[in-house]
């Protein structure tokens, strides 16, 4: 029996112990942040449908660290100081690089845009209300040579957060009457769940071939009244 109760004590000393060493561990007080950007523009995407992700050399946790892009194209995350190596996760509406290590060097707040090359970008967008619908003009303009458009919405929604998985109404477009770098007019009827509301917020997705995810204009506030 008083071997049993000493077994019992050396184990729970050991717990108290591990449990002190893991809370031991500092927390991460930097940030590191920044946009997705192309030729200085913010890209748009579904927010935490794609990432970033950090790694750091030379440490017992060597596992990937995610960087969650939010729909106007940033991302914040916090970290210790230090070096960082920062790949472009595939599966994103831009091309990866055949390089795709960027260095980051984290020291306090840093701050620090990722250029990426999207498939397509939609430039020049512009949303306003006409009766009951919202009138949205943009043009579309291909980046990567070999990337073909396999889908173009338009999206209405009650909420920032508006995409193609989120959203209370939405079009998709003719593609056979869709002309690259030419101004395009597409319209939606405000949706019966909307019809009431003082605003709706508006933005429009391209999608590739070669992509998951949809890239977007950034989301617009469009007033109804």
């Amino acid at each position: 029996m008083r071997t049993k109760i000493l077994s019992f004590i050396a184990i729970s000393c050991l717990l108290i112990l591990t449990s002190c060493g893991y809370d031991n561990y500092d927390e991460p007080k930097s940030i590191f942040s920044g946009k997705v950007v192309y030729e200085g523009e913010t890209i748009g995407v579904r927010t935490n449908a794609v990432r970033l992700a950090l790694f750091q050399d030379g440490y017992a946790f060597k596992s990937e660290i995610p960087a969650h892009i939010a729909q106007d194209g940033s991302f914040s995350v916090s970290l210790f100081n230090g070096e960082y190596k920062l790949v472009r996760v595939g599966g994103a509406p831009w091309e990866a690089p055949q390089s795709d290590t960027i260095l980051i060097r984290v020291k306090g707040n840093t701050v620090q845009d990722i250029p990426v090359t999207p498939y397509f970008t939609i430039n020049n967008a512009s949303f306003q209300k006409s009766g009951n619908k919202v009138v949205a003009k943009f043009t579309i303009k291909k980046i990567v040579e070999d990337a073909e458009i396999t889908s173009v919405s338009l999206y209405l929604g009650k909420s920032i957060l508006t995409d193609n998985n989120r959203n209370e109404g939405n079009i998709s477009l003719d593609l056979s009457n869709l002309s690259l770098n030419q101004e395009i007019t597409a319209e939606i009827s405000v949706p019966d769940g909307l019809a009431k509301a003082d605003y709706v917020f508006a933005r429009v997705g391209v999608q590739s071939n070669k992509a998951n995810e949809f890239c977007y204009t950034q989301v617009e506030k469009v007033e109804l009244k």
